[in-house]
């Protein structure tokens, strides 16, 4: 748990301010006395340059030197509703929209890395039945896993006003075609918001590191985002994230985009939610994602150079990555559900002239076997005519069986093909006019990066033709 140590003296009046605050709000903290324990008066001296200023509180081993009551309620996530703990990771998408969340509304909170104390992994898995699930938000103590932007409203009283400026365009989606749309539009003039439902980056926040993009022989996913959410903020955009849009209506040539709390308005939409990766479904899949199960060849097969993988799928894009794989790794499993695969004859044929790709037809995968340190060891398979199962071992597994576009919340606004990708025409346009779509929710795009960017700047420029 959170340890406080308090140095003081009972004769300083702040001292006295400081330890009544923290008793008042339930705050557990150790009292250590100045006058009677010198090594704590050398303890406070080191920590203020050789001076011997009291109060100073250590919590969670940095210093606050005579912080104020506001400090403190910063600091320790106090609120008038109640006292907020945060237990979550830099790298989590869902705590990092959390975060964003508390502080555009003025919530103190007080955020655990639980990379950085075993003592706050313990605690996360013993709320969540031994399950390692964040963000776990502690509200006066009492738990709740992963609360998404509405239900934190709720549990703060927050007050939720209604969004009454109209914008010359709302982006839909916070990947890198939604922030590059943005960063055009802005310096067009154009006020920009964006509404991201999770966090900012899309899939290519979850790369570890990337390596195509012009300009970076290798930039990590994370570090990318944040290069281009912090430029479109430079020019103006509004983000704002844990927004889920639920509808979207046109009015008086104006359109009304709904979430789950508010509504906004904009001249011009832009749909850019991207696509998600299509999962197999099976046990210890969503834990070991980033920790051996990868879904991008391009992006993370060079971490596999000389090593031993695993490709799931049986369609194009699976022997196409299978074969782009086994150009620098040592082997590569190829394993698919059924006898024959669904694949072009070109790239059947091209398997037999390489020596380091063999096949597993026929196999069911049906759960992912992790090793000690909990990272991907092995995957295990049922032969679908035996019956019979077995483990695959390997260093990592790539599974492409295909993506699912995230347009459900678009079907009977915009035409949407048989997959469910968004239909455009020239200069990104639907068929609604106003309304455009970029990345990967559209149908034909190219899953990168770089095509992701090329995209938003043609967006931007349906969006400057309508609105002159």
């Amino acid at each position: 748990m959170t340890e406080i140590l308090l140095y003081g003296a009972d004769w300083c009046p702040d001292c006295r301010r400081a330890k009544t605050y923290l008793k008042e709000n339930n705050i557990e903290f150790t009292f250590v006395d100045v006058d009677l324990d010198k090594e704590a008066t050398a303890k406070v001296e080191a920590i203020n340059n050789g001076k011997r200023i009291i109060p100073t509180l250590i919590i969670r081993e940095k210093s606050y030197t005579n912080p104020n009551n506001v400090e403190l309620a910063s600091v320790l996530g106090i609120n008038e509703v109640g006292n907020v703990q945060l237990f979550g990771a830099d790298w989590c998408p869902d705590c990092r929209r959390a975060k964003s969340f508390l502080t555009d509304n003025g919530i103190n909170f007080d955020f655990i890395d639980v990379d950085q104390y075993d003592w706050a992994t313990k605690k996360v898995e013993e709320i969540n039945n031994g399950k390692r699930i964040i963000p776990t938000v502690l509200i006066d103590d009492v738990p709740y896993t992963n609360p998404d932007n509405v239900k934190l409203t709720e549990l703060l009283s927050i007050n939720v006003e209604k969004e009454h400026k109209v914008f010359d365009t709302i982006i839909i989606g916070g990947g890198a075609a939604g922030l590059t749309t943005s960063i055009y539009a802005q310096r067009d003039r154009f006020d920009t918001l964006i509404l991201e439902k999770s966090t900012i980056g899309g899939n290519a926040f979850l790369t570890e590191k990337i390596e195509n993009y012009p300009g970076f022989t290798s930039i990590s996913g994370p570090k990318l985002m944040e290069k281009m959410e912090d430029q479109a903020k430079t020019y103006g955009a509004v983000i704002k994230t844990g927004e889920e849009v639920v509808g979207i209506e046109k009015k008086d040539n104006l359109f009304s985009i709904e979430t789950k709390g508010t509504t906004y308005l904009g001249k011009s939409v832009v749909l850019s939610t991207g696509s998600t990766y299509r999962k197999l479904g099976i046990p210890n899949e969503e834990e070991l994602i980033g920790s051996g199960i990868h879904f991008c060849a391009t992006c993370d097969g060079a971490f596999y150079r000389g090593k031993d993988i695993i490709v799931i799928g049986g369609g194009n894009s699976a022997l196409e990555e299978g074969i782009f794989l086994a150009g620098f790794c040592k082997s590569v499993k190829i394993v698919h559900r059924s006898e024959n695969f669904s694949a072009s004859e070109t790239y059947v044929e091209k398997l037999a002239s390489i020596d380091n790709i063999s096949t597993y037809m026929n196999k069911t995968s049906l759960e992912f076997i992790s090793d000690e340190k909990e990272l991907f060891k092995a995957l295990k398979v049922k032969d679908n005519t035996t019956n019979e199962e077995s483990l695959l071992e390997a260093d990592g597994v790539f599974i492409f069986i295909g993506l699912i576009p995230n347009t459900q919340s678009f079907k009977g606004i915009v035409a949407l093909d048989k997959r469910g990708f968004i239909q455009t025409t020239a200069l990104a346009q639907t068929s609604v006019d106003g309304i455009f779509a970029a990345g990967d929710c559209r149908e034909g795009a190219i899953a990168q990066v770089a095509a992701a960017t090329g995209e938003g700047v043609l967006a931007s420029y349906g969006i400057r033709s309508f609105l002159k």
